[in-house]
């Protein structure tokens, strides 16, 4: 199959760069949680975060665990139009995919489930990758592809999750080791408790954060 398929579904599950970069037009966005699947740095990133030379990494869904995201009700006379254009975002080619688009259940609330499409790591590719916490750290701290920094990607990520919220201990670890280096860097003196007071204060393991119905964030003026 050399075309991604066709998807009929009204809500898109954004669990890394869509909650802050969601670039479609949608009606309604709310904090959802998916069961099954948790937030992994465990997908190579050749073109939007890294090069083939320098390759990023990226957030993906992997197996296991569950995931607090935002679910996207899409605007029904732009739907089809907003899912090409996730499609040719996320999977800009589709023989050389890193994502598996895949329809899934998410929760709104407490009891609202709705079917949204959403895109898992593919274990069957060769840019998934599975590394220890000091390579994801290299990585993130050194690596840049067209969109930008890789760094810029996981900070965007946690403060995008924090402001609604949500509280991802693994990702606030690395976010918080990044900091640690960039004041080192600098030759910045640095209490490492106040720093991870700072991003963990509250903090709990994200499959025991409570989802809201209304996370506040504005529908799309796009």
């Amino acid at each position: 199959m050399r075309n991604p398929p066709v998807f009929d579904v009204d809500w898109v599950f954004g669990y890394g760069s869509l909650i802050w970069n969601p670039e479609i037009e949608f009606e309604q966005a709310a904090l959802a949680r998916l069961h099954g699947w948790h937030r992994a740095f465990c997908v190579r990133s050749t073109r939007y975060r890294g090069t083939a030379d320098e390759p990023g990494v990226v957030l993906g869904l992997d197996r296991g665990g569950s995931c607090v995201g935002v679910a996207y009700r899409l605007r029904f006379e732009s739907r089809e139009a907003s899912i090409r254009q996730l499609l040719d975002r996320e999977i800009p080619d589709w023989e050389a995919r890193v994502y598996q688009p895949t329809v899934v259940e998410v929760r709104l609330g407490e009891a609202r489930c709705v079917q949204a499409l959403t895109f898992v790591a593919d274990r069957a590719r060769p840019s998934y990758e599975r590394l220890r916490e000091e390579e994801i750290l290299r990585r993130l701290r050194s690596c840049r592809g067209r969109r930008g920094a890789n760094r810029e990607y996981a900070l965007n990520t946690w403060q995008a999750l924090e402001a609604h919220g949500v509280r991802d201990t693994r990702l606030a670890r690395l976010v918080r080791r990044l900091l640690e280096h960039d004041a080192r860097a600098d030759g910045a003196d640095l209490d490492p408790f106040e720093t991870e007071g700072a991003l963990l204060a509250g903090a709990t393991n994200e499959p025991d954060a409570r989802p809201q119905a209304d996370a506040g964030i504005a529908p799309s003026t796009s």
